[in-house]
């Protein structure tokens, strides 16, 4: 199960309108319902407000493989550790990477860029400098954030 199904069954489980659920999250209605369909997605701050609110892990937000315990309402792990859950969900969508203080890439910092690939700790990164497209191999554990941007048209 992704993260938009998550959001939503526990959002009903909790009784909770998407209206509802926006309030408490200080975003719009509209907001909540792009989480649910996975047109956009919530950033890291908002899941950690999901998670309380929800009454469910980060984790098990985070990994398509966490199920919930039957009739119990706690969640369990498959396998499979959240970087490599949210590189696989940023692969080919433009993203902005922000990285850590001392490890700032200057070429790629902030910019929108897409991850082609990754493998353990680094990734493949697609981005334009000027008008021309560049690649570049980058480590993971430089990235201090990433942030999903709206796919132009």
């Amino acid at each position: 199960m992704e993260i938009g199904s998550k959001i939503a069954q526990a959002r009903k489980e909790k009784n909770l309108t998407q209206e509802q659920l926006a309030e408490l999250m200080n975003v719009t209605r509209q907001t909540v319902s792009r989480w649910e369909l996975q047109t956009a997605y919530p950033e890291m701050e908002k899941i950690v407000m999901l998670s309380e609110i929800l009454g469910v892990s980060c984790d098990y937000l985070l990994h398509d493989n966490m199920e919930a315990d039957a009739g119990r309402g706690s969640r369990k792990t498959v396998s499979k550790p959240v970087v490599t859950r949210l590189l696989r969900e940023a692969a080919g969508k433009p993203i902005k990477i922000t990285f850590t203080d001392e490890d700032v890439d200057f070429d790629i910092n902030s910019k929108t860029c897409r991850i082609l690939d990754f493998d353990g700790s680094w990734a493949y990164v697609e981005y334009q400098n000027g008008k021309k497209t560049e690649t570049k191999l980058i480590q993971i554990a430089s990235i201090a954030s990433i942030k999903f941007e709206r796919e132009d048209k």
